[in-house]
């Protein structure tokens, strides 16, 4: 049997510190960062026994990396940390469902961007080389099309769990446009806006009577 090896860009420990080891909940609990005897610095949930000769610093840290971390268990958060899932998706797409279903079965937190406009289509074809759909990243891997067993592996290589541990108050985040495009700025004169009618030239003057003219009459 071959195995396959999945490898995955590794994440700075500054970046471990800023988006893997979030609170357990939006209450902003604490994360300890200790300093061994031996100036090893390490990161926990939970504070070191007291017998241990370590300094330990209690931080609160909120914040996510496009999906819901804070209410995430403690290892799920780091997995999702150093791997985010986002899930690229577009309208009336059989296989985007099933990617959906699939992440949200397996508990897997997912940023998910839509593919509607033109906008997205080039940006899609940018970030991926193609404007297949449904199209994943999980940390630097790019998956494009689904098969639940591809993705599986990968998921499986990334660490994530194999069954849902999301907490029952755990709720999706709705999907966002891959491209925002702001409105133009409206123009001094709106198409369709009836524009002031121009005025009316002043009537000429009749001259009046003269000498030559008595009348005041002029043709």
């Amino acid at each position: 049997m071959t195995s396959t090896t999945f490898k995955f860009a590794a994440i700075p420990a500054l970046a471990l510190v800023v988006v893997g080891l979030l609170p357990f909940s939006a209450a902003a609990q604490q994360v300890f960062r200790i300093v061994g005897p031996d100036g090893k610095v390490t990161f926990s949930d939970k504070p070191p026994p007291a017998s241990t000769n370590a300094r330990v610093t209690a931080t609160s840290t909120e914040g996510s990396r496009g999906v819901a971390t804070a209410t995430l268990p403690f290892e799920l958060r780091k997995v999702a940390g150093q791997y985010p899932v986002t899930l690229y998706t577009g309208d009336n797409c059989g296989p985007c469902s099933s990617a959906r279903s699939m992440l949200t079965t397996r508990g897997v937190p997912f940023a998910e961007k839509s593919v509607t406009t033109n906008e997205d289509t080039q940006a899609l074809q940018r970030l991926s080389g193609e404007s297949v759909l449904p199209f994943v990243t999980i940390g630097s891997q790019q998956l494009k099309g689904f098969s639940d067993a591809e993705w599986t592996q990968f998921l499986d290589a990334a660490g994530y769990p194999k069954a849902s541990v999301l907490p029952a108050s755990y709720r999706q985040a709705a999907a966002t446009p891959l491209v925002t495009v702001s409105a133009p700025a409206a123009s001094a004169a709106q198409p369709g806006t009836a524009r002031a009618a121009a005025a009316p030239a002043p009537a000429p003057v009749a001259p009046g009577p003269t000498a030559d003219n008595p009348t005041g009459i002029r043709f």
